[in-house]
């Protein structure tokens, strides 16, 4: 039914392009659509509720575009992932990871290949989120090796420490993982982003609508 596809595409939106961020703007154009005809015969639901494997289809389905769109953005070199658990609740955790994707100051730190862990901090604690920086872990990864910058409030990462060397060196990579554990609670959510380019500014300084 249109109520079934609608309940079904609003959860797989909140875990996907609701948690892409380019710049933190948002357009009017802004739109997310899904057809169906009926021609399949699918009933997608099951007993009242949506059938959990079309479900997690959809899921999948979605955030695999959601992350091609963060890729995509404008001026973009580097694909940021933010990945947070131990949040309080789902909520706490959406608003932290979504904070650090935005930040302009890290989407800076992540273009320059800097493990700035500070402007992680501080990204997460302006986002409305509960935060303890006295137990919070913070590690960056790639798709070779993650390193923990602080851990449970211990800073770990600093001037000449394998751990900065090895932070550095991840930077590098185009695909940028920043991981938390709040050691708070069950929330867990991700966001994914790029980073903030030269070319960036160029693009949207160079036209008009």
């Amino acid at each position: 039914s249109q109520k079934a596809i609608k309940k079904a595409l609003t959860k797989a939106a909140d875990l996907s392009f609701n948690m892409i961020v380019v710049d933190g703007d948002e357009s009017t154009n802004d739109t997310c659509l899904m057809l169906a005809n009926g021609f399949s015969g699918v009933d997608v639901e099951k007993d009242g509720e949506i059938d959990p494997n079309f479900q997690e289809g959809l899921n999948h389905i979605c955030i695999n575009l959601a992350k091609k769109m963060a890729r995509d953005g404008e001026g973009a070199s580097k694909f940021i992932e933010a990945n947070v658990k131990g949040a309080e609740s789902f909520d706490d955790a959406k608003l932290a990871a979504k904070a650090i994707v935005t930040s302009p100051l890290f989407k800076s730190a992540v273009f320059g290949g800097d493990p700035n862990w500070g402007r992680i901090v501080s990204a997460i604690g302006y986002s409305g989120s509960e935060l303890n920086p006295d137990i919070v872990t913070i590690a960056i990864a790639d798709d070779e090796d993650e390193v923990d910058l602080v851990r449970k409030g211990e800073i770990l990462a600093f001037d000449g420490t394998t751990y900065l060397e090895r932070a550095e060196k991840i930077m590098q990579s185009k695909n940028v993982k920043v991981n938390i554990n709040m050691f708070l609670g069950d929330g867990e959510a991700t966001a994914w982003g790029c980073d903030l380019t030269y070319d960036y500014v160029k693009i949207n300084a160079e036209y008009t609508t």
